[in-house]
């Protein structure tokens, strides 16, 4: 059972109700919503889930959530595991409006 379970939804949208596990909701705007989710299915459900580039530029948007700790060490991560390129990564530091906070961090990366 995870620890925490993180939900992005519409603006407008209704809080979902549940008991378990407790949900971290964050709510995005119809572009960044939509930006990124890739369709996995699993036991014949589709599940909705955000790319690995996607999720670093949401872990930069939400730093004051998570962390700018935990936004670094996942771009580090995921930078040494191949998970995505520059142009993805940028692409949706763009979309989620955080290009000038992750500037910094990407010049670092590579070199």
């Amino acid at each position: 059972m995870p620890h925490e379970v993180w939900l992005a939804v519409g603006l407008k949208a209704r809080t979902p109700a549940a008991d378990a596990p407790p949900i971290r909701l964050v709510r995005l705007s119809e572009v960044p919503l939509k930006a990124g989710v890739e369709i996995h299915v699993k036991h014949g459900v589709a599940l909705h889930v955000f790319s690995a580039a996607k999720t670093i530029a949401d872990c930069f948007k939400f730093r004051s959530k998570v962390g700018l700790d935990l936004a670094v060490a996942a771009l580090r991560e995921g930078w040494a595991q191949k998970r995505f390129t520059m142009d993805e990564v940028w692409h949706f530091a763009r979309v989620c409006r955080v290009t000038a906070v992750m500037r910094p961090y990407l010049e670092l990366l590579v070199g």
